[in-house]
C-alpha cells in the first residue's frame, strides 16, 4: 500500500489571549483550531492505491499493477535473473506524453515468482546536465543488464539518441552498478567498433569506400531511399562507419554458457543486424564482432538458446505498427541465420501482427530446462505509458520456436509446452 501522510502546517498560538470582549470567542477558536491540528495528526496516512492481490496467472496485454497497484512502467524491457529474483529493466514512459523521449530513465522492478512485482525505483536516471549524452529529453531504448561475475558489477546497456538529434546518433550507452537495483553510473556512449572491421567482412573490401561507391550510396540514403526504391547497398554503409563506428539502434544482449555476452544490434541504417563480443569486464566491444542478415531489415531481437542451437526473434522495420515476427537460427551465434518462418500461430488476425506487441526479450525460466517466456511490447505512442505486456509461453518442436495466444496462463503451462518440445 502506497501510505502518503498529510502535509500538516503548525498553528501559531499566540502567548495570552488579549482582555476583551470577544476573549471567550477567540480562547474557542483557538482550541478548536488545536483540536483539528491534533486529530489530522492522529489519523491513519491516506492511500492512493490499494495493494492489489497476488496474482497467480499472466493476463497478456492487460493492465498489470505492481506492488503500489500502478501499472509496470518499464518498457523495450529486459530481465535479469540474479541470487534467485528476477529483475526487470524498461523504459520509464510520462503520463500524456506521446513519442519516445526519456523524461525519467530505466525504471526496475523485483520478483520472487514472475507474477508479482516490487517496484525498486528508478535505476538509472537521465541527466539535467546539458553537457551530458542522457540529458533529459534524448532517446534511451531497449535497457539490458547482465551481471559480471568477475568485476562483481551490474552493467547496463542500451540504445541511445542524443537529444535534438533524432535517429541520427545510433549510440550505444552503458552504465554500472553494485546492486542490481542501481543507482546506474552513466559511464559514456559511442557508437560500436570505431576501427574494427568485421570478421566476416572479406579482405578485399576492408577498405574505404571510392567515388563511385560514395555516389551509390548517397543515391540511396538520399535520392532513392530504402527498398523497393534500390537495393540495399551490400557493405558500403559498414565501411563509411569504419572509423566513426557502427550504427547501433535496437539492442539486446545474449549471455551465453560459457559466460561470455554478446551485443546484438540493428545496424546499418537498420538494415543489418551485428553481433557484437564485449570484453571481459561486459563494458566494451572485444574487437570481435560479425554483419548477419544483411538488407533484411530487422529490429527488435531477442536471441535465446536451445538444444545447442541459437534463436534469434525479430521484428520488421515498420515503425511504431506491429508486423510479423520473424524467427531465425544457427548452429554458431556467429551465423550464418537461417530463417525459419514465423513462430507466431494463430489466425492471420494475429499472427500478421505477431499478436499487436514487438519481441523485446526471451526469458529461460529458472528451474525448468527449455521453458522459454516471450515478452514483447504492445507500443503506444499517443500515450507510451499506456503500453501493454504481452507474455506467452514459448516451446521449440522439431527446431522451430513456437507461441500462441493465451488470455491468461500459469507457469505449469511450460510443462506441456516442455513435453511437447521433446516428442519426436
Amino acid at each position: 500500500m502506497v501510505q502518503h501522510l498529510r502535509r500538516v502546517t503548525p498553528v501559531q498560538l499566540p502567548e495570552k489571549v488579549s482582555d476583551g470582549p470577544f476573549q471567550p470567542v477567540l480562547a474557542s477558536a483557538m482550541f478548536l483550531r488545536s483540536l483539528i491540528v491534533l486529530v489530522a495528526m492522529l489519523l491513519p496516512p491516506i492511500s492512493h492505491a490499494d495493494t492489489p492481490a497476488p496474482r497467480h496467472l499472466f493476463y497478456p496485454g492487460e493492465i498489470w499493477p505492481d506492488d503500489h497497484g500502478i501499472h509496470i512502467n518499464a518498457h523495450g524491457g529486459g530481465i535479469l535473473l540474479h541470487e534467485g529474483t528476477y529483475y526487470w529493466f524498461g523504459e520509464h514512459k510520462v503520463a500524456g506524453r506521446r513519442g519516445n523521449s526519456a523524461q525519467v530513465g530505466v525504471h526496475v522492478y523485483s520478483s520472487k515468482d514472475l507474477y508479482n512485482w516490487k517496484d525498486e525505483g528508478i535505476a538509472l536516471a537521465v541527466s539535467d546536465d546539458p553537457a551530458s549524452d542522457i540529458q533529459r529529453g534524448c532517446i534511451l531504448e531497449r535497457p539490458k543488464v547482465i551481471f559480471n561475475e568477475r568485476t562483481g558489477k551490474f552493467v547496463m546497456w542500451f540504445h541511445l539518441e542524443l537529444k535534438h538529434n533524432g535517429y541520427k546518433s545510433a549510440r550505444s550507452g552503458v552504465a554500472l552498478a553494485d546492486h542490481p537495483t542501481g543507482p546506474y553510473r552513466f559511464l559514456r556512449s559511442f557508437r560500436p567498433n570505431a576501427g574494427v572491421w568485421p570478421d566476416n567482412l572479406p579482405s578485399d573490401r576492408r577498405k574505404p569506400l571510392d567515388a563511385a561507391e560514395q555516389t551509390q550510396l548517397n543515391q540511396y540514403l538520399f535520392d532513392g531511399g530504402p527498398p523497393p526504391h534500390l537495393a540495399f547497398p551490400g557493405d558500403l554503409v559498414c565501411r563509411r562507419d569504419f572509423q566513426g563506428g557502427q550504427m547501433a539502434r535496437d539492442m539486446t544482449l545474449f549471455q551465453d554458457d560459457d559466460g561470455r555476452v554478446y551485443h546484438i544490434y540493428s545496424s546499418e541504417e537498420n538494415g543489418t543486424l551485428q553481433i557484437s563480443q564485449l570484453d571481459a569486464d561486459g563494458t566494451a566491444p572485444s574487437g570481435h564482432y560479425t554483419r548477419i542478415l544483411s538488407g533484411k531489415f530487422n529490429e527488435a531481437p531477442a536471441m535465446f538458446k536451445a538444444g545447442g542451437r541459437y534463436f534469434l526473434l525479430t521484428s520488421g522495420t515498420t515503425g511504431w505498427a506491429p508486423n510479423p515476427c520473424r524467427c531465425f537460427s544457427s548452429d554458431s551465434i556467429w551465423g550464418p541465420f537461417t530463417y525459419l518462418g514465423n513462430p507466431c500461430h494463430g489466425d492471420d488476425a494475429q499472427t500478421r501482427i505477431t499478436f499487436d506487441s514487438q519481441s523485446t526479450w526471451v526469458l529461460p525460466v529458472a528451474g525448468r530446462p527449455a521453458q522459454f517466456i516471450f515478452m514483447a511490447d504492445r507500443w503506444r505512442p499517443d500515450n507510451a505509458i499506456d503500453g501493454r505486456y504481452i507474455w506467452l509461453p514459448l516451446r521449440v518442436e522439431n527446431g522451430m520456436p513456437a507461441m500462441e495466444w493465451k488470455d491468461n496462463w500459469g507457469l505449469e503451462t511450460l510443462n506441456g509446452a516442455a513435453a511437447r518440445s521433446a516428442s519426436p
